[in-house]
């Protein structure tokens, strides 16, 4: 089969779809990039051409079945265990101390913690061993993670829970051999969490251009990193919003190190690297 060329109205198809989709703005010079991105895609669905393929994204069974492996190409699910590793430092060291305290003296004892755009899981099975490590010391103090992302296949591998022994070589040897099972047989070379860490954990798929997240709950703790490097400022702001909407009394955000809540974050204040609380 002859490499199809992505047409320039093709490509601002594309881009409007994408954008009106996930927010994630492509600009004439991504043009190449998607085109070569998107090759394999087209192979593997056997089509002939760009705007054949963007048919069938458009379609409700491409919604169901293509749209998230379109996302994952315009995209990068980067994400391991333990990654930015300082973050974890200060959610040990500084932002669960507070909240002990807090909660200490609240009716509410269950801290509420949202890892949006959590891909295969990594995220937030690390905030859970970080989390029950801390919660260990204080009885009667419980915690929940909400994980999120608008792929469902990687939602799918994320409530799996398996990972390769490379996959968890950043997890220490004190953590793995408390909190992942060791493959045997056919699972060698293969780690899973453990149940009881599954089951702090709650999988949904959502968009972030949702109008309404329809979380029920307030969160106290919002990690969303190396997400808005792929939103422009509208994009930013409107999602920031909505963040800010959703947090409970004085939350706190975890962003990317190489992103900036400034002039779009104007009701939260820096505490560390990378680190925002809320004034509210």
């Amino acid at each position: 089969m002859h490499s199809p060329i992505l047409s320039d109205r093709d490509f601002n198809r594309f881009s409007a779809f994408i954008y009106e989709t996930c927010g994630i703005k492509l600009p004439p010079i991504k043009k190449t990039m998607l085109a070569a991105r998107l090759q394999k895609r087209l192979r593997q669905l056997r089509l002939e051409s760009f705007s054949a393929y963007l048919d069938y994204v458009l379609s409700p069974d491409g919604q169901a079945k293509e749209l998230c492996h379109m996302i994952d190409v315009v995209s990068t699910n980067k994400t391991d265990f333990f990654r930015e590793a300082k973050h974890f430092d200060v959610m040990t060291n500084l932002v669960l101390p507070d909240y002990a305290q807090r909660m200490t003296h609240s009716p509410d004892k269950t801290l509420r913690v949202w890892s949006a755009g959590c891909s295969s899981g990594e995220e937030p099975y690390t905030l859970a061993m970080v989390l029950d490590e801390f919660f260990s010391r204080y009885p009667g103090l419980d915690y929940t993670i909400l994980a999120t992302d608008i792929c469902t296949e990687v939602l799918a591998k994320a409530e799996e829970a398996i990972y390769t022994d490379e996959v968890v070589a950043p997890v220490s040897p004190g953590r793995r051999n408390k909190y992942l099972m060791k493959g045997k047989g056919t699972y060698k070379g293969f780690h899973r969490v453990v149940p009881e860490l599954r089951r702090k954990v709650t999988f949904e798929r959502l968009n972030f251009m949702d109008r309404d997240f329809r979380i029920e709950k307030k969160m106290d703790i919002i990690f969303c990193r190396n997400v808005i490097i792929y939103f422009d400022k509208k994009t930013q702001c409107a999602l920031f919003e909505k963040f800010y909407c959703q947090f409970s009394s004085h939350g706190y955000l975890f962003t990317g190190h190489s992103e900036t809540l400034e002039g779009i974050g104007d009701r939260m204040d820096r505490v560390a690297a990378a680190v925002y609380r809320c004034r509210k």
